[in-house]
């Protein structure tokens, strides 16, 4: 224990004693020493095989036609009875002006629809005309309100607002509920995100959720590979190979690295979160029977740094499922690590939200290509396909994980191809979204593409897909 400890004596050599590395869980390793590529990394990012944990969450009365389904990335979601997510549009400002709905109000989400911009985001001014105005649908096309049934009546925070054209809308703590067209299957939450957004990012959906069965001592934090848990201060939580069940042995010299997690003196211990006596008089946390630390070295709030000691790992509620097989982990030359192709370049997925109020997404092949085009391409969808081009899947490709998927695109337009298009490009998509590697990364572990576009990429561009970014905190943020 004292040589591992010694890793961290002077905490910024960590990374590179460990070489940024994702530690491998002791028990998985042993079981498969020869494991290679994103099945070996993915066992410090995403879900171990065999080993399904989901998130606990506070059950609370449910009005007639909806549930709560445990989503594989974003834990636990009310959906309505055919299982598709429900969401909120909760009011931010932007740069000139607001959009979203407000608490208790009629929803802002209309019939209407937009042809020219709103002048949100400077420094565009607003009656610009938008692209694809024959082909341009409504926010109500896209996000469908929940409407409440004649005899439907409020439950607890569940209530129901007047909608502007009189029909009745399901709201949840006062927030207009709605559906995403995008949205194809139980579970599915490709409309929006817990994760954080804020800036240049737009006025994004949020899935409408249940209370973390978590104690007032922890909170969760939504992460590009699951639901991390930090402290009361926002601090990550570790769990140690070293421990036996709710059982320390972290003592002596290990207490100068690593912090236990005191609980009170009296609990209700819900949902795999147990309490065992450390010494007399003094309790710790324990999840799942893993004890639980926070390491005194962590520079920052929500951080990965205490998992490159050997044998200390982060921990989730939940973490989401691993993508396919050919995809890799590499370091990035930005610090931290990202999701990449099997020969180690890259991923980048795509950012694009409109600037009009409806605040509509344009990021999926559903949608206008004309704001990608000129990112990527000036306008040239073949220039375009080779400075960002897809990650073809191969023929017969299929994902385990619900987060994944193959697409077909036509490479003229860069929309859905057709049904039995010949010349259709086959590509990996994530959350049903495409995704892209970029020609001006020389190798693996380069994000030369990262930030390319609109406001740093955010609003429209090309963002890395980060599982650990050490000085953006990009893996918290839409990516």
């Amino acid at each position: 224990m004292r040589r591992l400890l010694n890793l961290v004596r002077i905490p910024l050599l960590i990374v590179v004693i460990t070489g940024g590395q994702p530690v491998i869980d002791i028990d998985a390793a042993a079981a498969d020493a020869a494991t290679t590529g994103v099945a070996r990394k993915a066992l410090q990012y995403w879900q171990p095989p065999g080993r399904p944990e989901q998130e606990a969450y506070i059950e609370e009365p449910l009005p007639p036609g909806f549930q709560v389904i445990v989503s594989p990335l974003e834990g636990p979601v009310f959906a309505d009875s055919s299982g598709r997510t429900l969401y909120t549009w909760p009011l931010r400002v932007q740069r000139n002006g607001q959009a979203g709905d407000r608490p208790g109000r009629p929803s802002s989400c209309t019939d209407e629809v937009l042809q020219v911009s709103a002048g949100l985001m400077s420094p565009y001014p607003a009656g610009l005309l938008l692209p694809d105005l024959d082909r341009r649908v409504s926010c109500i096309d896209v996000w469908p309100p929940v409407i409440a049934l004649e005899d439907a009546e409020p439950l607890g925070k569940w209530s129901i607002i007047e909608r502007m054209d009189s029909a009745r809308q399901w709201a949840y703590d006062g927030q207009p509920l709605y559906t995403s067209i995008l949205d194809q299957q139980a579970g599915d939450v490709r409309g929006g995100t817990k994760m954080l957004s804020g800036g240049d990012a737009g006025v994004l959906r949020k899935p409408a959720a249940p209370t973390s069965l978590i104690p007032p001592a922890f909170g969760v934090a939504q992460s590009s590979t699951g639901r991390l848990i930090v402290n009361k201060n926002g601090y990550s939580v570790y769990s140690w190979d070293g421990d036996e069940p709710n059982q320390s042995n972290c003592h002596g010299d290990c207490l100068t690295y690593w912090t236990p997690v005191p609980a009170p003196e009296n609990v209700t211990e819900k949902g795999g979160w147990t309490t065992f006596e450390r010494s007399p008089g003094t309790k710790q946390w324990a999840l799942r029977g893993k004890p639980l630390y926070t390491f005194n070295y962590d520079p920052d709030e929500r951080s990965f740094m205490g998992a490159d000691v050997p044998g200390w790992h982060n921990v989730y509620t939940q973490r989401a499922p691993a993508p396919p097989e050919e995809f890799t982990v590499q370091d990035g030359d930005f610090g931290g690590q990202v999701l990449a192709d099997s020969r180690g370049r890259t991923i980048y997925l795509y950012n694009c939200i409109e600037d009009t109020f409806a605040q509509l997404a344009c990021n999926n092949p559903g949608t206008t290509q004309a704001y990608r085009l000129a990112i990527c391409g000036d306008g040239d969808a073949e220039r375009c396909g080779e400075t960002f081009p897809y990650v073809i899947a191969p023929t017969g490709a299929s994902a385990a994980s619900p987060l994944w998927s193959v697409m077909a695109i036509d490479p003229d337009t860069g929309r859905s191809a057709g049904p039995g298009q010949t010349d259709a490009l086959h590509v990996w998509a994530y959350r049903g979204e495409p995704v892209y590697t970029y020609a001006g990364d020389p190798g693996p572990g380069t994000l030369n593409g990262q930030g390319l576009g609109e406001f740093a990429g955010t609003r429209n561009g090309f963002r890395a897909f980060f599982l650990r970014d050490i000085f953006q905190d990009s893996e918290f943020r839409r990516p």
